[in-house]
């Protein structure tokens, strides 16, 4: 593809630096040079599409190799785009735009129906037909004094596991509880060691290297953590930070956040990207101890194939609705269609009876795994409901047990 001057083509292994340079230099960044290897590693495994002016390269894009749970329990092909970045000299002259069309060509050629990114500014990929797919809350808890609890913890021993045996113990465990809520990437034991036990933490070189807690034998549950002193003469308290933590049973996640409350030396316990859904804030004897700071878009999702993605997901209830769907960049994507699904089946065609729902890709994005509601969206005025009741009805077809959930950032 050609724009002007600026030609797409693959980023060949020997470019790897140069794109990590432009990376850099957009998004204001100075890894150290562990870091950078890191990253020259995970880039290695990538899609790398670059935008080349003569021999210069002033644009590029990744797409990580993810697969990703969605509603039912089942997988889906879902490139992980990443290190998406135009040289400043090279703005506003389509570049974007070229790459992000040449990445979803190539997500058809590999049969993948849905994209996904973290997104740095969410005006510029909304454009793109992303949506935000799941949301995630930071939460703390005000450890200065003993958890109070509603509930008996699980009263099962604790182990403190090394870094290096982790992956082992945690990933089997992980992969069972993974398809249980939508929007969860299955983990490669790189990902495991680079992504979610490196050394250093990325955001906070204060922090200490990674925890690991697990509890009971069979595993019924863990927590990855990092720690770090406070000043307590200037009234700051030593925090626990929590990377994740998962459980079989809400008696066993409380037994994990009493540990993590009481370790010595700290006043505060942070997780960020909890589950919206989590129990932690229901169970706390005491809400004032337990806060949620906030709630953000975690994980945002591109329908690349409407029809694939749709038919891949289960439903909870029977549904038959008209919907007529914009979708400027992916054209195969429009059209007005018949959804019919239930927990037995599945049919998605074109159709030219007139519409109950009209709507974006982007938000049918959003709708997919069911993070947003149908009907808040036409709330909201981006979906129009032409037929009373449309919205509910395919908002109970799309319903899952438990709320979407990303922890894997990339």
């Amino acid at each position: 593809m050609i724009i002007g001057s600026v030609r797409l083509r693959e980023v060949p292994e020997s470019d790897i630096e140069r794109a990590l340079a432009l990376a850099h230099l957009v998004f204001h960044e100075s890894p150290d040079d562990e870091r950078r290897k890191q990253q020259q590693q995970m880039l290695s495994g990538c899609l790398r599409i670059g935008a080349y002016d003569g021999e210069e390269l002033v644009g590029f894009a990744a797409a990580h190799p993810f697969t990703v749970s969605v509603p039912g329990g089942g997988d889906l092909s879902c490139p992980g785009l990443s290190y998406v970045s135009v040289a400043p000299t090279h703005r506003r002259r389509g570049v974007l735009s070229a790459m992000m069309a040449e990445l979803f060509v190539r997500c058809a050629e590999q049969a993948a129906p849905l994209a996904a990114l973290w997104a740095s500014e969410a005006s510029i990929y909304g454009r793109f037909g992303f949506g935000p797919g799941t949301y995630g809350a930071t939460v703390e808890i005000d450890s200065r004094r003993a958890l109070g609890l509603r509930i008996s913890p699980d009263e099962r021993p604790l182990r403190l596991l090394d870094a290096d045996s982790a992956p082992a113990v945690l990933a089997p465990y992980f992969e069972t509880r993974r398809g249980l809520r939508a929007g969860r990437h299955a983990r490669t034991e790189t990902w495991w060691r680079e992504q979610w036990l490196a050394r250093k933490d990325e955001e906070d070189e204060d922090l200490s290297p990674p925890r690991v807690v697990t509890l009971g034998d069979p595993l019924a549950g863990y927590a990855i953590y990092r720690t770090k002193s406070g000043d307590w003469s200037g009234g700051v308290p030593g925090l626990v930070s929590v990377e994740e933590l998962e459980a079989d049973t809400p008696g066993s996640a409380a037994a994990l956040w009493r540990y993590l409350a009481d370790i010595d030396l700290t006043g505060t316990v942070r997780a960020h990207g909890r589950p919206l859904d989590d129990p932690l804030p229901l169970f706390a004897a005491d809400r004032d101890q337990v806060s949620v700071k906030s709630v953000e878009p975690a994980l945002w999702v591109r329908l690349v194939d409407v029809r694939a993605a749709l038919t891949a997901r289960a439903w909870a209830a029977p549904v038959d609705v008209v919907l007529a769907v914009r979708d400027a960049r992916i054209p195969a994507n429009a059209g007005t269609f018949r959804l019919i699904a239930s927990p037995d089946g599945f049919s998605y065609a074109p159709t030219d009876d007139a519409p109950d729902l009209s709507l974006e890709a982007r938000d049918l994005a959003t709708a997919y795994m069911a993070a947003t509601p149908v009907a808040a969206l036409v709330r909201a005025g981006l979906v129009v409901e032409h037929t009373q009741g449309a919205a509910s009805m395919l908002d109970a077809a799309l319903r899952t047990e438990l709320v979407p959930h990303t922890d894997d950032t990339f």
